[in-house]
């Protein structure tokens, strides 16, 4: 691949190509970085602090010219474009105001006269970023790496080049020293020598599970540690005293944020027969309602998938399941046109060993699994491959709560939306990945905990 292309999801059309850096280049940049973060790893906390909230300000600024770029280019609709750059702000001023009490260090009492844990920042942290949350996914990881006093090269998703080399020069616009965040314009193929290059000490990648697997085995055999955030099945349970009217105004955000693009969306709405009817039929009445359509506009509220082949996917997926005897209750198909849209859609009488059942969807598609009782709807939950995050509805707090330590998740929100906060850790287990990003445990994943002791 000699050139990166930029294509509009909405239209089809080319936006613009950007040409991939070589291998030398790519070595270039890593070495000048590492020359950076010599001088950067000894700054103060202040220091950083005031560069990390003038990164704030910066994309505060610019937040409609950066929004438009993401809308552009992966297709996300203007306004939650425009409050995933306020969010990435959120958490530049959070890393900035809470790092130095996140890495204080720790006293421990031993038989030493002086015992403790430091916590020292490591190098040059790889991040492999998806396309689906261009900027936050990005600066969720940088704003914690830089304020540890880290240095970090990004390799973007190819599809959002624009967005990959608007986030670099974020940074400089800042007042960061020029080369301690780098944007690689390279080709997958490339990634392999990156991590293998010694100024390079860890791998954070947020992706699909064969990125993950793959990324991990390259950094196993160099020794180098690795934070995955991969997919995710996350469920959505409805029991039988949740309030419905809440309950399905959430559902219906949930599930269609970033045009149904976000692993940790909610993909498995699990219901119990009692409030069945009632759940599917509100829910095909305000999905039913959803304005589709170019993702600049204004009264837009589901923009295009990103890719022709998603949607592609996304169709056999929802195609398979109803074969297989799933029931069709909304939409079920490609909308007509230019760009890669697809209908607001509801299946529900989704059972085990069907597609939307066991695999990861990503696309504005509702899945619906009916269940007896809560012990059922716990056990489906369970049912999955993943562990992100999950959601679950009742109106007996207590009861939730107990019932919250059951679900094998990394986050479980109780009469609320999953998201991801910077005040909270986030990340998963089983294939959902390993690791956890935000809050004091994430600035700490890529530091050296360092124990002293002092006879």
């Amino acid at each position: 691949m000699s050139q990166m292309k930029s294509i509009n999801p909405a239209t089809g059309k080319l936006i613009g190509e950007y040409p991939v850096y070589s291998n030398d280049e790519t070595t270039d940049i890593i070495s000048k970085t590492q020359a950076t973060w010599a001088s950067w790893k000894v700054t103060d906390f202040e220091q950083r602090s005031i560069l990390m909230h003038s990164a704030a300000s910066v994309l505060r600024n610019e937040k409609d010219d950066l929004a438009r770029v993401m809308a552009l280019e992966m297709g996300k609709v203007m306004h939650e474009a425009q409050a995933e750059i306020e969010k990435c702000a959120w958490v530049c001023d959070f890393y900035a105001d809470n790092a130095k009490a996140f890495l204080a260090d720790e006293i421990v009492e031993t038989n030493a006269s002086k015992s403790f844990v430091s916590f020292e920042p490591i190098g040059i942290v790889l991040a492999v970023m998806p396309w689906n949350f261009p900027f936050w996914q990005v600066f969720r990881f940088a704003a914690p790496a830089l304020m540890a006093g880290n240095a970090a090269v990004l390799k973007h998703a190819s599809n959002v080049p624009a967005c990959a080399l608007a986030i670099e020069k974020i940074f400089v616009k800042a007042g960061f020293p020029e080369n301690l965040f780098r944007t690689l314009m390279i080709s997958a193929s490339q990634v392999e020598a990156v991590i293998m290059n010694p100024y390079v000490k860890a791998v954070t990648l947020t992706g699909s599970e064969a990125a993950g697997m793959n990324v991990a085995a390259i950094a196993g055999r160099e020794l180098k540690k690795t934070v995955l955030e991969l997919g995710g099945a996350d469920p959505f349970i409805v029991l039988d005293d949740a309030d419905i009217g809440t309950c399905v105004n959430t559902a219906v955000n949930a599930r269609m944020i970033n045009n149904g693009q976000s692993c940790i969306a909610a993909k498995r709405f699990i219901v119990v027969e009692s409030r069945l009817e009632e759940f599917e039929t509100r829910k095909t009445e305000l999905m039913s309602a959803l304005i589709a359509g170019d993702p600049l506009l204004p009264n837009t509220q589901v923009g295009p998938l990103a890719r022709a082949d998603l949607r592609a996917e996304l169709h056999e997926q929802v195609q398979a399941s109803l074969d297989a005897g799933a029931r069709l209750l909304l939409g079920g198909k490609s909308i007509p046109g230019p760009g890669y849209f697809y209908e607001p859609t509801i299946i529900s009488d989704v059972r085990a060993g069907m597609s939307l059942y066991r695999e990861e969807t990503f696309g504005p598609v509702s899945t619906i699994i009916p269940v007896k009782d809560t012990d059922e709807a716990i056990g489906v939950a369970n049912d999955s491959e993943f562990g992100l995050g999950a959601s679950l509805w009742t109106n007996d707090l207590t009861r939730g709560e107990h019932l919250a330590r059951q679900i094998e998740s990394g986050a479980v929100f109780i009469n609320g939306m999953t998201v991801s906060d910077p005040r909270l850790p986030f990340g998963g287990i089983k294939r959902s990945g390993y690791g956890r990003e935000l809050s004091h445990f994430g600035i700490r994943e890529f530091t050296n905990i360092k124990s002293i002791w002092i006879a």
